[in-house]
């Protein structure tokens, strides 16, 4: 199996997710695994045995082990393991089994927007709404290109491209606009092409893709907030058509906005009826 190095032309599936608070007598079992264990470790320590090897994966690590690996694990009983896992499929656009380009294990430290995404995730999993795989692989996609970072930063220069930077401080505050690669590309008076490859290059994504990602996550912080109307939070967001707003937001979150909001609100009902009086 090859590395890939963009995450636009890979397909992902989480098919487990855990977030793990080991016991003294917590075990994985020896066994080959058919799927990629992608495990971020928030505090304590785990003694992993993977391909022959022994390892104390500690707070603050990454573990990434590949398809078709010999993986078994064991609790430290005096520094208990709290972990973040996600196993799933990782293949091209053939359908061919493929390895992320991500070492086996990292210590790339704890950051807040990745633990964020995390119990993002987790509320997804645990809720189970209609389209949720599709919601969580979403996040999970946003997981991944945040470690493509980290490690490109951590393994070239520990700091990205002063352009990338200014261009997404830009892209948060004027991502309802109507924002092009070739917009982008002109601020920094560069081609189309080379723009479009550097900020595959520092971010894992395509630009389309990562504003995309931006306008939904604040239109779902809208929608949620019960403050304004669907149409109001298409046109907030950069999309001048309310109905390709809604296509895009389907495809992004597995359900309409429309639904989203509805079922939004019978479980905020749900959960005041749940308080006592």
């Amino acid at each position: 199996m090859n590395s890939y190095n963009y995450l636009d032309d890979v397909n992902v599936t989480v098919d487990y997710f855990n977030h793990r608070i080991c016991t003294s007598n917590w075990i994985i079992e020896d066994g080959i695994i058919d799927f990629v264990d992608i495990t971020y470790i928030v505090s304590g320590q785990a003694e992993y045995t993977i391909n022959g090897s022994k390892y104390i994966v500690s707070s603050g690590d990454l573990i990434c082990i590949p398809s078709g690996s010999r993986r078994s694990a064991i609790a430290v009983p005096d520094a208990l393991m709290e972990c973040y896992s996600v196993n799933g499929k990782v293949r091209n656009i053939d359908g061919e089994d493929i390895e992320l380009p991500l070492p086996l294990i990292r210590n790339i430290g704890l950051h807040r927007d990745i633990l964020n995404l995390y119990n993002n995730l987790n509320t997804v999993w645990t809720l189970k709404d209609p389209g949720y795989k599709l919601r969580a692989k979403g996040i999970y996609l946003m997981i991944l290109q945040r470690y493509f970072q980290i490690i490109i930063y951590q393994r070239d220069t520990s700091i990205m491209d002063t352009r990338i930077k200014k261009v997404l401080h830009y892209m948060s505050n004027h991502y309802n606009e109507p924002l092009t690669v070739q917009k982008m590309a002109s601020m920094f008076n560069l081609s189309d092409m080379y723009f479009g490859n550097l900020f595959k290059q520092e971010t894992g994504m395509s630009f389309r893709n990562f504003l995309t990602l931006i306008r939904m996550n604040r239109a779902e912080e809208m929608l949620y907030s019960g403050e304004y109307k669907i149409h109001e939070i298409a046109d907030a967001c950069g999309f001048t058509d309310v109905f390709y707003f809604s296509r895009v937001f389907k495809k992004y979150r597995g359900i309409s906005p429309s639904d989203a909001l509805r079922k939004h609100k019978l479980r905020n009902e749900l959960y005041e009826d749940c308080i006592p009086n």
